[in-house]
């Protein structure tokens, strides 16, 4: 029987060896950082500052471990938003991961680590694709200039 070449499309993209995904679970003073293979084996988890510093020092710990395919981050639009700028500027494409819901909390139980591997499965599993806002286009333009007039 003759073998099935599969081409790869945007769809279907998936990380190869060397590569790895970033769940980051994002709070006002921390944000804690989850890294799986592109097997989906848990690598490292790790705790960091919400700070300029944080971000370059969660950069650097994942860069650590392989090469960062995507980063999934719980929160991109708040918490983390300031995290996602620092990745979009390094070039990390960023997924927007909704929290878990009850049920699955409830099985799994909560932690911040718990979290951020989550973010991560959700990333290599495709169940969450959205890419997060860059916060930096028209709209937010427009929000800034909504905010000076108040």
């Amino acid at each position: 029987m003759p073998s099935i070449t599969h081409h790869r499309t945007a769809g279907q993209d998936h990380p190869r060896t060397g590569e790895i995904v970033l769940g980051i679970d994002t709070h006002a003073d921390t944000h804690t950082g989850a890294v799986l293979d592109h097997h989906g084996a848990l690598l490292d988890t790790h705790t960091f500052p919400a700070t300029s510093l944080g971000y370059q020092a969660l950069h650097a710990w994942a860069d650590t471990l392989g090469r960062i395919w995507r980063a999934g981050i719980e929160g991109s639009h708040s918490y983390g938003a300031a995290l996602t700028r620092h990745l979009h500027t390094h070039g990390i494409v960023v997924i927007e991961v909704n929290q878990p819901d009850r049920h699955d909390r409830r099985r799994r139980g909560k932690t911040d680590t718990i979290d951020a591997e989550t973010a991560a499965r959700a990333v290599l599993s495709g169940r969450c694709t959205a890419l997060a806002k860059t916060s930096d286009g028209h709209t937010e333009r427009l929000r800034l200039l909504g905010l000076l007039h108040r």
